[in-house]
């Protein structure tokens, strides 16, 4: 149902992007502003952004997945909807817990490892329906390094900001 209204708006899909990572960064710098020792909301932040991942990656699908995996790497265009998604997918848990934390290298290197333990688990299990990739994989990477960087570069211009106010 996602993927075919994805694909049904398929050029809503990289204004969607931008939208999430506005959205996290708007959110993250007013959090940041109001809140500067608060971790507590961005780490809630963080699991609700879990949410989608869970659901759209490990929640059985009705159709029988490959047994094996797509090994391949494309590259993101406008018009390439689910390497877009996958972009976006772990951008929300990425820079909340990144802000969170304050350990942006340490979240994106988790986020990695959580996006290749997905993969592992839709090609050890096809009766979820899910089709294990190498593009899932690289591109809930760049994602992820899209959020970690966005979060780092939030909480240099807050802390900036707020010291120069002191």
């Amino acid at each position: 149902m996602v993927t075919t209204s994805l694909v049904e708006h398929a050029a809503l899909v990289p204004v969607a992007l931008l939208l999430v990572l506005a959205g996290c960064t708007g959110t993250g710098w007013l959090l940041l502003r109001r809140r500067p020792h608060d971790r507590r909301t961005p780490g809630a932040l963080a699991l609700l952004g879990l949410l989608p991942v869970v659901a759209l990656t490990l929640t059985p699908t009705p159709r029988r997945a490959f047994e094996t995996c797509a090994v391949q790497l494309s590259l993101p265009s406008p018009g390439s909807v689910e390497l877009l998604a996958n972009v976006a997918l772990f951008v929300p848990a990425v820079f909340f817990a990144a802000l969170a934390t304050r350990r942006p290298v340490a979240v994106l290197l988790a986020a990695v490892g959580a996006s290749a333990a997905v993969e592992a688990v839709q090609a050890a299990l096809p009766a979820l329906g899910r089709s294990c990739d190498t593009n899932d994989l690289a591109m809930n990477a760049t994602g992820a390094a899209l959020a970690a960087a966005l979060a780092a570069g939030t909480t240099a211009l807050a802390a900036r900001r707020s010291h120069r106010r002191s």
